[in-house]
């Protein structure tokens, strides 16, 4: 299915005010399995660096990540880049009504990065799949670190990312470019672009796999179907709401041999 026309109709409504957007961001942080695995990497990271950071969010989308980040540190200077100038435009609108002074929006293509070295953290959440060049990024991302600093990649694994559980198989979302990374082949991309260790981990396991279905997969396919499916959503969702939660807690607290979704630390 085509995700972007959906997340389009769920910026437009949930923009329509501060309050609106906020809500739309704790959602996202209860309901997106990858955002409990990215918020667990990032307060483990936030316990060594507790002075002032600069943050590059890379693929920032609807800005959730930056907003978190934000948030828990006024400090924390993060440069949020994107490809899609009306996302922009509404980020950097809203965190100005919002006061939130120490994140930036801008437009940028990370094929074609090109940042001296300013960065304690780099973050990319369910970008790479979007990007043929993969390499060329991390390449360019590792310019732009300062020594020592973390690259974060969450990313669906070829384990049955994208809902694809074989090579030849669509992935669920089309503007995906592969359906997902085998682990050993990202960690060995991370170290040709520069990094120095790596470490990858497998998420979204059984828990993750149910959780992704009741949360993301079945309610974009109603939405995809007709707009009307809006008005039963909160319905689906007070129904489906506890077992998500419960699922996410145990993927997140979990050890997988395999998954559907990879973790992955990069430093340089």
């Amino acid at each position: 299915m085509q995700y972007d026309p959906v997340k389009k109709i769920l910026g437009n409504f949930f923009n329509k005010s501060p309050f609106l957007r906020k809500f739309f961001y704790h959602l996202l942080d209860l309901l997106l399995l990858r955002a409990w695995h990215v918020h667990k990497e990032l307060r483990q990271w936030q316990k060594k660096n507790k002075g002032p950071a600069s943050i590059l969010d890379a693929g920032s989308g609807f800005g959730q990540y930056t907003y978190w980040l934000a948030k828990k540190n006024a400090h924390w200077k993060i440069l949020a880049l994107d490809v899609k100038h009306e996302q922009i435009e509404e980020c950097n609108q809203f965190f100005a009504k919002a006061g939130l002074t120490n994140a930036e929006f801008a437009y940028g293509d990370l094929t074609q990065l090109n940042l001296p070295p300013r960065f304690h953290l780099a973050l990319t959440v369910d970008v790479m799949e979007h990007i043929e060049e993969d390499v060329l990024v991390f390449q360019n991302i590792n310019r732009a670190l300062l020594p020592g600093a973390m690259l974060l990649i969450s990313t669906p694994s070829d384990q049955g990312g994208s809902d694809a559980e074989h090579a030849e198989d669509a992935s669920f979302i089309e503007e995906h470019v592969r359906n997902g990374y085998n682990i050993h082949e990202i960690q060995q991309k991370l170290v040709a672009a520069g990094f120095t260790k790596v470490e990858a981990k497998y998420s979204y396991g059984w828990p993750g796999k149910i959780s992704w279905r009741l949360s993301m997969k079945y309610p974009l396919l109603l939405l995809q179907l007709s707009k009307i499916f809006f008005i039963i959503l909160p319905v689906y969702y007070i129904i489906t709401f506890p077992f998500a939660l419960l699922f996410n807690y145990l993927d997140v607290n979990l050890s997988h041999p395999t998954g559907t979704g990879l973790i992955v630390k990069a430093y340089k």
